[in-house]
């Protein structure tokens, strides 16, 4: 394993400012970790590459290892706290009656610090350290800042020749019970020394309701209709029985990328693409139809904004209605009720909302030629 060590080694020595001393260290410890997976892997003993597997491993842990200390030690502890969130938002319920958005984030903030107290604990025992051993230097927490993502990733053999990562199975069982208080400060710990193509990331649907899905913490008026919104989209897919919608749309809350994505549902490119078609029609549902004056004074897309539309869009828009989508945006305007609408135009109610449904496709499909 000398030539892996000196790989990594060299790779440390040469992206961060930590001593040579520390990179040797950390070095000692990833090269350890690689030795001890290819040795205890039966498929890569009976692959007859095991160089070729321990250089592809090694790669992967210092790419890990170096983007946390890229990231520094308080954007890095971010960037984990938002994907191990992500993986177990839907196994980590609040108690009956008090299941909202940021209840739930609450008690996975609760669970995470259990769990990298847990992760720490199995870092000091796989690389040998002492039980009093925490991570001094920005490198040093980065290396666990990366042991802790794989930790929580590694698959546990289940009955039926299932798997279940790691992460998940905890998350499952402290929803079951009150877990221990414990907590680590990866802050303190630090002290002393850390662009793909997928198409839903240009989609201009997707983009016009951006802000809903990436996580923002910013304590603004805003936040608890943003919540709000989650919410209602997640009873929305709950109530058609859309559960891996549900699992999509929370990973794409998190801002994850397509391939962190398939690796956490376990689903293949083409699965993950269905999938993300199917999220994207009750996506557009919900925001036309379902609850569209919600998303669409989010958005500041709402009547009293011309539904998002420049003035030349709005012209344009109006210049495209028949006389009677005229009087039902009109109508709309004046805040009448659907059923004196619906008598109005001499339609049903039913008829009604597909007619408006129909003015808001039209005006999403004119804002979206517009950012595209």
């Amino acid at each position: 394993m000398e030539t892996t060590f000196q790989f990594i080694y060299r790779q440390l020595r040469q992206n961060t400012r930590a001593s040579d001393r520390n990179c040797k260290d950390v070095a000692h410890r990833l090269t350890e970790e690689v030795e001890r997976v290819c040795t205890e892997s039966r498929r890569i003993q009976a692959s007859g590459e095991v160089e070729s597997w321990a250089k592809t491993l090694a790669n992967h842990r210092v790419k890990q290892c170096l983007r946390y200390y890229k990231l520094g030690s308080h954007q890095g502890r971010v960037e984990l706290q938002s994907l191990l969130s992500a993986i177990v938002y839907r196994y980590i319920s609040p108690p009956q009656g008090s299941n909202t958005y940021q209840g739930r984030i609450t008690l996975i903030e609760d669970f995470l610090q259990g769990f990298y107290v847990e992760a720490l604990n199995n870092f000091r025992k796989e690389t040998h350290l002492s039980l009093t051993y925490s991570p001094r230097t920005l490198l040093e927490l980065a290396e666990y800042m990366a042991f802790c993502e794989r930790y929580a990733k590694r698959r546990i053999p289940l009955p039926r020749r299932r798997s279940q990562q790691l992460i998940i199975l905890r998350a499952q069982t402290f929803s079951q019970k009150q877990p221990p208080e414990a907590s680590i400060d990866m802050d303190s710990a630090a002290e002393g020394g850390y662009g793909d193509g997928e198409s839903d990331r240009t989609d201009p649907t997707i983009q016009q309701l951006r802000s809903i899905l990436v996580d923002n913490q910013d304590d603004t008026p805003d936040n608890s209709l943003r919540e709000t919104i989650i919410q209602e989209l997640i009873d929305y897919l709950e109530s058609r029985k859309q559960n891996d919608c549900i699992d999509y749309f929370i990973l794409r809350l998190k801002d994850l990328s397509t391939s962190e994505i398939e690796e956490i549902l376990g689903i293949t490119p083409r699965q993950r693409d269905y999938l993300q078609q199917r999220f994207k029609y009750h996506l557009i549902r919900f925001a036309l139809s379902h609850r569209w004056e919600l998303v669409h004074q989010w958005l500041e897309a709402d009547l009293d904004h011309n539904l998002g539309l420049t003035p030349q869009e709005w012209q344009t828009f109006q210049n495209q209605l028949s006389p009677e989508q005229a009087q039902l945006l009109a109508d709309k305007q004046q805040g009448k009720p659907i059923a004196e609408i619906a008598k109005t135009l001499s339609l049903t109610e039913t008829q009604t909302e597909k007619q408006w449904f129909k003015l808001l496709e039209l005006a999403w499909d004119i804002r979206n030629r517009s950012v595209s």
